[in-house]
Order: C-alpha cells, then structure tokens, then sequence
C-alpha cells in the first residue's frame, strides 16, 4: 500500500456527479476515526480476497464490493459508519504514510508482513444517526472503460487500473482453492455462521452480475454496477493474429479445431503439498453449433490433443516456463520451492495448432522443515572449552524455534548424543579433555518438523606447549638447495596439530637465524643456495598454546656445481689433408671443483650423427689424424670436475683440404661416327681426391698434326667433338679437375669419321625473259666423296618464305607466273648418298614493271561521307597556314544530295612497279569520267531515283590496266518537305502538338518519319521526338512559359528541311484539391475548417464553401481567405452537406476555381430515450459517425476494375461464340 498514491496526495476533487454512499444503521456505539485537524477525513477499507463489502447508496440500493479491493471513502465530519461483520471476525484500524485504513479480519488471521492495530475504534459520537460518506474518486469514480465487461466476464479490464485495488505485498487469487504464504488458509477458524454468510453474498453477487452483464453481451455496465474483483481480472489475451496460427486461411475444419483448443478451461490445482502439487483439467469440446454427421457419414474422429503446463513464479504476468506436456488430462508438479506462490495454466495444441493458454490459477505450496544447515564451526576454544556457532539455514515458511546439536562425546564413534537445544546460534561446551578431537552436528526445527542433521565436522581442543624437537637431519644435498627433515618432539600427542618453524643462517652472512618454512610437514627443500656454502638449521615446534625452545644445530654444505663448458674451440695452424690440431682454454667457470680431465669427440659429415672420442686428458690440445682428404669435419670438447661434467662446446665445424683426381679410362665413342662429328663419352675417375669432380677437360688430335687442340670443357660425361672431315682419324684423351686442380691424361682413343654430304653449292644465277618469266641456273659443287644425286631450288618473294619449287639433276630451272615489279629470292643445294648438302646463299632478283592490277572492292560512299570539299586558290604556304585555322571554324560542308550524286570508294590496285596516274569510270551509256589518282570520287548531275552500270579501269605510265567487275548503283529519291505543326491540347505543365494529316497512332508500313525538336534555355534545340506518329505529348513544363519548337520530316530519300520556329505557350495552374473539411457541432451552429494552401508564385489564395441542406443544391455560403466558417441556426432534423475548394486570384488574368473536396455529411442529433439499451446506443453511435463518400483515386480505380472485367467477359464470349 506504500507504493499507491495516498488519496490525500493524489490531487483529485470531488465531482458533483458522485453517488453519496450512506451506511446501514448506525448500533448504539458506533466507532470513529479522526485523521487530521479537517472536519473531512479520508477512510480506506480494506476487502480482504474471498469477502465482500456491502454499502447502501442513497437511492436505497445495496452496492456490493469484492475483495481483495481498498474502498477510500469521504467522512465529512470524521465519522465512520458501522461495518458489519461474521461472527469470528473485527475490524482493525491502522495508519500508514498518514493514511488510516478499516481492515476486517478474522480474530485468529496471521499475517506475515502486516501492520499491528494501532488503536480499537473510539466510541460513537452522541448524535443519534450518521452522515452520508462519499467514496472517494481514486477508486470508486473510476473512468467508464474501466468497468466495462465487468458484469459479464473478467477480462475486460484494463490491467493499468488492476494495481489500485490492491497493495503492492498482496496476491492475486483465483477462483479455485487458495493458499496463501506459510501453507496456512487466510480463515481457517471460520465457523459455519461465517461460511454460510459468505456463500450468501458469493451468490447474490454472482445473481447481480447475470442481470447486469447478460453474460458479457456486449451492454455497458450500469453506472450503479460494482468494481469487479482484481482475483477475477486478468489480462487481455494476446491478439489473435500471434497465436491463431493463420486461422483466417485454414478451412473450416482447423477454424473449429482451433476455436476448440482455444476453449480450454483453467486448471483445478488438488493435493498442494510443501514441494509439490496435482493439477486436473477438462478437455475443451466442440461449439453447440458444430454441424453433427448426417446419417450414413462417418463420425470423424476426435483429434489427439496434447497438453503443456506451464508455471510461473513471479506472479500473474511473469515469464511461465513448461513444466509438464502430454496427453494426459493430470498433471504432478516436483521440485517446487515450499511457501511460494505460483502461477499455472494450462494450453492445448494438436499437431501444428496450438490454442490460447487458459486463464492461470495461483496456488501457495504449503510450508515444511528447513533446509538442513551447514555444519557448525569452531568460533574459540580453550584446551578443555570449545565455543561453536551456526547460521541459520532456510525455514521454508515456517519461523525457526530451535537447534538440535549433537556430538560424540570424543569417543570416535558413530553414536551421537544431544549436547544442545535452543533457539540460539552458538553454544559453549565446557569440562573437555585437552588436544582431543570432538564430532558434532547440527540440525533446525520449526513448526512443520526438523530438518535433516548436516554433515558431521570435527574439532579439537587446544593442548600444552610442545617440547624441543630434536636437530634436524640432512636428507639429500644439491647444488642450489638441501633437503632436511626433523622429528616429532616426544611425548606429544598424536591428537595435538603441531606446525614446525625451520631457522637457517648462512655461514659468514652475519644475519643470524632466519625463519625459511612454516608448516606442518616433517621436511622441507631449502632452495636458491649457494655452490659449496655452509648453512647452520635448527627447528622450533609450536601449537595454540605456544612455541618449544630451538633444537640444536646443525650443519649442512652445498654440493659443487659441474664447471662450464672449455672456451674458444679452434685449429691451431694449417689443416692437412689427413690430419689437424685442436686447441682451447679452460673453462671461465670451474663450478667449486678443480677440473680433472678434458675429453675431444669428432663426427665425420655436418649432421653430427655418430661422434667418436678421438682424446681424454689433462693437456688443452691435442692432434686429430687418420682422416680422409677434401671431407667435413665437426669437433666438440667438455670438461670433467667433481661437480660432474660440464656442458659440449658449439660443434667446430674443419674442412680437410683435397688433393687432384685420378686419371679416367679412355673415351669411347657413341654410335656410329658421322662424317662431320663424332660423340665420345667417358666415366669419372675412380679416386675424386676428396673433393667432387668439377669439370672435365677433352683434347683431339687431327691427322698428321703433333699438337693437340682442347674440343671440350665441362661438367658432362659425354660431347659431341664437330667441324671433322669425313674419313679422316682422331685420337682424344681426357683429365678430370676438382678444387685442388687438374688430374693427369687417360691414354689415347683412335676413331675414323664417314663419308660426308655435298659442299655448298654456290649462288645461282638469275635471268628475267619478261614480267612474268625467269631462268634460274647454278653450278655442280664439290661431291665430298659421294656422286650428286640431285639438286633442289627453292623460290619466294622473302627470304623466310621460300619454298621448294624444283628437284632434280638438272643445272638450270624455268619459273613463270610470276608478279611484274616484283622482287624474288632463289637458293639450291646438292644432295648425294651420304646426305643433303647445305643452301647456297640467296640471289635476289627483280621482275621488270607492267601495267596496273584490277581495281577491286568498290563501294558506295554513306551520305555523311559525301561532303563538299571546298578548295581555294593556289596560295602561298604562309597563307594556307593562317586559314587552316579559319577553314576549321567555319560550319561543316554541306551533303551532297543523294538524289542526283553517287559517291564512291575503292581500294588503289598494285601498280606493278609504276605508280597509278588516273582513274577511269565507266558509266555506260554516258561518256566515261577520268578522274586523277584518289580512290574517292562522287559523281554529280544524275538522275533522280536511276539505276547506273558503273566499273573503274586504272592507268599508269606503261598503259592501261584491266576494267573492274560491273556493279549497280541507284539513286534516291527528292526528300520529304517538313509539316505544319499546330498544339491541340494544353494544361500548366503539358503541351499535346499535332503534325501532318494522318492518324495519330504510326503504321507498321510507313515510311515517313518525322523528328520534333525544342528550343532550351541556351537557345539550342534538343531532341523530344522522332519516328512516324502525328502526335507528342510534352510533359514536365512549367506554367506561363512560351515554348519553341520545330519539326522535320524525313524517309528513305533523307532528311529534309526543318520547319519554321513554332511558338506555344503553357497556361497557369489551378490550386491542388483540398482535403474534406472538418465539421464541429456546438449547440445550434457548427464550426467548418478546412486546410490552408500557400500562396501559389505571388498569387493570393481564397476558399469557397458552398453546403447543400437535405436534397436541395450546393449553394455557396462562405467566400474569402480565412479557413473557418461557423454556420448559425442549424436545423435539428436536417442534415447538411460541406464542400470547399480553392480559388487562385491571378494579377493579369482572370481567376482559377480548383476542385471542390469531398463532400462532409452533418447528420442531426438524436435523443435516445431513457428506457434504450446499451446496443441501441451503439448502434446510434454508429449511425452518427458521417459516412465516407469515395474519393478520387478510389472512384477512379473502381472504374478501371469494372473496365477489366467487361474487357475479360468479352474476350470470354469472343473466344467461344465467335473462334470456336
């Protein structure tokens, strides 16, 4: 109630409209309140949930509120009417934030967080009856939607306005059995009087809420009707289009089945226990006015429905969870918390659809034992006293009233006896025995039971101070550490926790004893010492009672550590090829420990797989020999010393150098020899020197020469020795060579070359006979052992391109088809039995010059290639010069026509070595045209649309070349002049321009088209329009503006002129529509309003309205600039239709009337009669409400629909009367 505004806060005045509440009859000592200094106070009276309170109202009737609700009432003179009550129950008065509140509660109600009474009421004042209260305006004068529904069903209200009924720490009850907090029933000392008195009002009430609600027709709730219950209120349920699943597009069926799993009733909730509870639900059934099977139909089968519970624990609107799902109509919920309150519903689902959850029903599990505790601890002990405490645990509803504490009584047994019983939280146990171990534990009892005992814990008692441990002893020495142990002081306990503290000193480090553990344990590591130092260790014992006096003393050394590895590993001198020598320095660290002995490893290879001990000794070098030359060495010393052996060196990684291979076996020849070259191969030496061959080197001796030429260097075991002559005989030998140097000679290898091919014949000889004939002629070369056998010319006009054009014995060859002007190239070879002989070298030659070639690929020139080309006189070079630039500026040459001209083009032929001078066009049966070297020419002066046989001839020096093919050509015909253009139609922002007489769609098969151009801003015209239609609409315009436009009309002939400038201009625009007015009634007038528009480019802007009253004509009633017009004397049985548009006032023109609005229907007032229902009422409403006419687009596309569907009826009846 804290968290609701006080009624004395809330700012709220009494309205005259509030029923005054009178109270029954006053008894002869009726009790008051006063609350402030006022005559008026504020009096709440609280409805407990299950009761009902019931006042008289000044018109005699009994107004009946149920509970749990607060009733805030107005006394104005501080008087409180007699509350009658059932027997077993009293009123209490309590204060709270200022605000005194009338309770009725039972005499033996309990009540957790309530408030206790402050005083009984006083005794009744001494006038003989009471004044009339007046309920107060925060909860009784509650808006009109707030109690609507109320008397028909309970989920009409509002949930915003369900708060006010009841404080903040009260629950929501349902209708089923409650329980409120602790598992005890708010009346459970009712009497029967009492339990028929409550059955009474619960049926009047309900009697009352049939009448008034009419089982939730849809009627307004009487002014006079009650508040509903806030235990029967809930919230609306969530909208359908979530939760039904797409109903409105299921069939029938699924609509019923849905509206059947939406149906489900609330749960029963039975058997409440602690932890647990049953609920029971009845299946929801089809409507009464689901068709039954007709005879003979199957009976459908009813669907299997499936069922989730869901519980929430944070109240009526709180997050629910699923707890239980299946078919069953029963459910069992476990593993609920005991005295909590919850929330169950239940919801039905078949297959895919799933129904409304039902209404929720709160139940309180019922309070049992605590929680068992957690087991006590040690809060102080002496050595024959133990202090304990505890927490308390959970009480589960139910107030904690006492502890059970048992213990073993030190015997170590599993037997426990109670040592306590009470409601505190510690306890003192006295008289124990010293340093012995005690088991106890601990257990919570309240109304409902005891709770089970905790875990047992085990404590000791405190004992005497230990006496000295003996000296430590050494366990294990280490370099940085020692491990030392010690023993149990005699004669002390074994129950008796004794913690040891280990003291060091470190020899010369002045500092005296130092604590270096302290624990439990009988040895410790002693860790980060020194190498080879003395230490000095004594233990001191201690427990609760005290610390012992220090062992004795004893000494502990530190073990040497092992030296570090010997220092600067390398070869002393020179390595040889079988043998070097080591040498290094002792190590920078000897590790405490003189060092005894040196030990030297070698590997042979770089990966340090396999080492062997080549020296052990004292000295710091020493020789390694026996090794192979030109191989990788890799050499690591250690050292050795008491402290143990150091670590290896880095590997030193020596080379020993290698020595020159031996000598190879001698080359042998590949194959058969060939008479210009021979292949030899040969094999490495047998002995490398240590180092990987690297190349070779091959000497050849020729016939009847001493000295020998090297043919070959390299890494290859084979060459190929060239430049030999046939049948003559060789001798080669050959060395290997590595990093040391060359080997020396295998012995020598003889070989004898073949025959050989023909020499090169020499150039052969070139003589032209005519333009397109030359003898080719050469001589017989060198045969090279071998007859020649034939010869082989090839000829070409590149070098690269020749080809082979002759073969045989013959010395001479003659080629004819050959190009006038043209040059040639010619070489030959010999060929006899033992191979082709090599080409001679190319002869170039000429063909004398000739007569041009046919022209050929002659085409017409396109229209905008034909282009007058203007040429000036003859002018000096500075002249030409300063008038390119002027020649570029000026307009681009005209067209030629092509009616009367033909343009054409042609590639220049070959002019076989002298160059074209003319060109003659043969036209026919016109004189030929000789035109001068171009390969562009039009011809002018023809006729218009004329065929012409034309072919080109080209001349030079020499004569005349050979005529073209003969191809046609036509002219076109005169181009079309252009139409007069002429506007049709017009608005402020188009232009519709016609042209031409035809129709105004264009036809498949015209061929004259037209093109429409406007003048824009920069004076250029742009294109709008080109192609056959008669018509354009231009769009996108501005209002009074003047338009420039022109046209052209052109076909196959061409373009032809463009018409005169044509000028149109564009009118003003009118206002846009307005919006349909507002009506207003008040009393006999009403008030029309209507939108504002801006002023439209500076013209001013005024309204229109015209009304029409009953079936007579609109006439106009308001004209001006304002918005608003309020139209006096109404008539009451009329109604009056409004309409308005806008006028636009121009300056230099008459005004512009805009489209009127929609039309407003004011419908008269009705009276409805006292006796009329709540549905006559509504439906009056309903008839009041003006009715929408359509608008525009509306309108229009209704009639585009009814358009489609004739059009497609049509279409209907022409393809089955008419084709079929």
């Amino acid at each position: 109630m804290a968290e609701h505004t006080s009624p004395l806060e809330s700012g709220q005045l009494l309205s005259p409209d509030i029923p005054m509440l009178t109270s029954p009859p006053p008894p002869p000592h009726p009790p008051n309140i006063v609350n402030g200094d006022g005559p008026q106070q504020v009096i709440l009276v609280q409805v407990n949930p299950g009761e009902a309170f019931t006042i008289q109202r000044d018109d005699g009737q009994f107004q009946c509120i149920t509970g749990p609700a607060q009733v805030p009432m107005m006394s104005p003179n501080g008087s409180v009417p007699q509350i009658y009550v059932p027997p077993g129950y009293v009123q209490q008065i309590i204060e709270e934030n200022g605000v005194r509140r009338v309770l009725v509660l039972p005499q033996t109600e309990f009540h957790p967080g309530g408030h206790s009474p402050l005083h009984h009421p006083p005794p009744p004042p001494p006038h003989a009856h009471l004044q009339a209260f007046i309920p107060h305006p925060h909860i009784m004068h509650a808006p009109p939607h707030l109690y609507s529904g109320m008397a028909g069903g309970t989920g009409d209200m509002n949930p915003q306005y369900i708060s006010q009924y009841h404080p903040a720490h009260t629950t929501i009850y349902s209708e089923q059995e409650t329980h409120p907090q602790h598992g005890r029933a708010a009346f459970a000392h009712r009497d029967e009087r009492a339990s028929k008195t409550y059955e009474r009002l619960q049926k009047k009430l309900k009697e009352r809420q049939g009448v008034g609600g009419g089982g939730g027709g849809g009627l307004a709730p009487s002014k006079d009707s009650p508040p509903p219950s806030p235990q029967k209120s809930r919230g609306t349920p969530p909208s359908g289009g979530d939760l039904q699943n797409g109903l409105g597009e299921l069939d029938e069926e699924a609509k019923a089945l849905q509206e059947c799993l939406d149906s489900i009733c609330k749960p029963v909730v039975t058997d409440i226990q602690a932890r647990g509870a049953s609920l029971s639900w009845v299946a929801p059934s089809r409507t009464e006015g689901d068709e039954e099977p007709k005879e003979g139909e199957e009976v459908p089968a009813e669907p299997s429905l499936t069922y989730e519970v869901s519980v929430s624990y944070n109240g009526k609107d709180g997050k629910y969870k699923a707890a239980h799902s299946g078919v069953e109509l029963s459910a069992t919920l476990q593993d609920l918390r005991p005295a909590t309150d919850y929330h169950v519903r239940v919801q039905a689902m078949c297959n895919c659809l799933q129904g409304v959850p039902s209404e929720p029903v709160s139940f309180t599990t019922q309070s049992c034992e605590p929680d068992t505790p957690s087991p006590p601890r040690k809060a102080s002990g002496t050595k024959s006293s133990l202090v304990l405490q505890w927490k308390a645990p959970c009480d589960n509803g139910s107030k904690i009233q006492n502890y059970i504490l048992q213990w073993d009584e030190g015997k170590g047994t599993s037997v426990f006896e109670q040592c306590y019983y009470g409601p505190q939280k510690q306890y003192r146990l006295t008289k124990l025995s010293t340093a012995s171990r005690y088991s106890f534990r601990l257990a919570a009892k309240n109304d409902m039971g005891v709770s089970e005992f905790s875990e047992v814990v085990h404590i000791m008692t405190s004992c005497s101070v230990p006496a000295p441990p003996l000296s430590p002893e050494l366990v294990q020495p280490g370099v940085t550490w020692l491990c030392v142990r010690w023993q149990r002081p005699a004669g002390s306990p074994k129950e008796d926790d004794i913690n040891y503290v280990l003291e060091m000193e470190e020899e010369g480090s002045g500092y005296g004893f130092q604590a270096n553990y302290d624990g439990e344990e009988l040895s410790n590591t002693v860790r980060n010492l020194h190498r080879s130092t003395t230490y000095r260790f004594r233990v001191v014992a201690y427990n609760a009672e005290g610390k012992s006096n220090p062992s004795a003393v004893s000494e502990f050394t530190t073990a040497p550590d092992r030296p570090s590895c010997p220092c600067r590993l390398t070869v002393k001198g020179k390595p040889h090829p079988t043998s070097f020598r080591l040498t290094w320095e002792p190590p920078k660290d000897s590790g405490g420990a003189d060092v005894t002995k040196y030990v030297v490893e070698l590997s042979e290879g770089l990966c340090g797989s396999s080492w062997n001990q080549v020296y052990s000794g004292s000295a710091v070098e020493c020789v390694c020999d026996g090794l192979s030359p030109g191989c990788s060495y890799q050499a690591r010393v250690h050292c050795i010393s008491v402290g143990g052996e150091s670590p290896l060196t880095e590997a030193l990684q020596v080379q020993t150098p290698p020595v020159p291979p031996g000598p190879c076996q001698p080359p042998r020849v590949v194959g058969k020899p060939k008479a210009r070259e021979v292949q030899i191969r040969w094999a490495p030496p047998l002995v490398d020197g240590g180092s990987a061959v690297s190349s070779y080197s091959v000497e050849m001796f020729a016939p009847q020469v001493e000295e020998s030429r090297e043919v070959y260097q390299g890494c290859e075991l084979d060459c190929t020795v060239g430049s030999l002559l046939p049948g003559r005989t060789y001798a080669f030998r050959i060395r290997a060579a590595n990093k040391a140097g060359y080997g020396p000679f295998s012995e020598r290898s003889e070989v004898t070359t073949g025959p050989g091919a023909p020499e090169t014949c020499r150039a052969p000889h070139v003589t032209c006979k005519s333009p397109t004939c030359a003898v080719v002629s050469w001589e017989a070369p060198a045969c090279n052992g071998a007859a020649v056998s034939e010869y082989r010319l090839e000829w070409g006009a590149a070098e690269g391109t020749m080809q082979l054009c002759y073969t045989g014995a013959a010395l001479s060859h003659e080629m004819r088809g050959l190009l006038p002007a043209t040059n040639y190239f010619c070489r030959v070879q010999a060929v006899n039995a033992a191979g082709v002989g090599l080409f001679s070298d190319a002869v170039l030659c000429q063909t004398p010059c000739s007569v041009p070639a046919t022209v050929g690929s002659v085409h017409a020139l396109r229209e905008s290639e034909m282009r007058v080309e203007c040429r000036t006189a003859e002018r000096g070079e500075e002249e030409e010069d300063e008038e390119e630039e002027e020649d570029d500026e000026e307009a681009a040459p005209l067209l030629y026509s092509p009616s009367t001209c033909l343009g054409l083009r042609w590639e220049a032929p070959c002019d076989h070595g002298s160059e074209v001078t003319s060109y003659l066009i043969d036209l026919g049966e016109k004189q030929p045209i000789l035109t001068g070297p171009v390969t562009k020419y039009i011809i002018q002066n023809l006729q218009p649309d004329t065929t012409y046989r034309i072919r080109i001839q080209a001349l030079n020096s020499l004569g005349a070349g050979p005529f073209s093919h003969t191809f046609k050509l036509k002219t076109k015909p005169l181009p079309p002049l252009p139409p007069r253009l002429e506007c049709t139609a017009s608005s402020h922002q188009t232009l519709r321009l016609k042209w031409g007489d035809g129709p105004a769609k264009a036809q498949p098969t015209d061929s004259l088209q037209y093109h429409l151009q406007m003048e824009d801003r920069n004076g250029r015209f742009i294109s709008l329009y080109k192609g056959p239609c008669h018509t354009h609409k231009v769009q996108r315009l501005n209002e009074s503006t003047s338009y420039a436009f022109r046209i052209q009309a052109f076909n196959e002939a061409g373009e032809g002129p463009f018409s005169t400038v044509y000028t149109f201009t564009t009118p003003l625009s009118p206002p846009a529509p307005l919006k349909a007015p507002r009506v207003e009634r008040v009393d006999e007038s009403c008030e029309v309003s209507w939108e504002t528009l801006p002023p439209m480019k500076g013209d001013p802007v005024i309204y229109c309205l015209q009304s029409m009253q009953g079936n007579s004509e609109f006439k106009q009633i308001y004209r001006g600039s304002a918005t608003s017009f309020q139209l006096p004397n109404l008539s009451s049985s009329t109604d009056y239709r409004f309409r308005v548009c806008a006028v636009r006032q121009c300056q230099d023109a008459p005004e512009i009337i805009g489209p009127y609005s929609s039309t407003v229907i004011l419908l008269p007032p009705r009276v409805d009669t006292p006796g009329a229902s709540g549905a006559a009422g509504s439906k009056a409403a309903e008839a009041q409400k003006p009715k929408r006419s359509l608008t525009d687009e509306q309108f229009s596309f209704l009639i585009i629909a009814l358009l489609a569907v004739t059009s497609i009826l049509i279409a209907v009846a022409i393809q089955y009367f008419v084709i079929e």
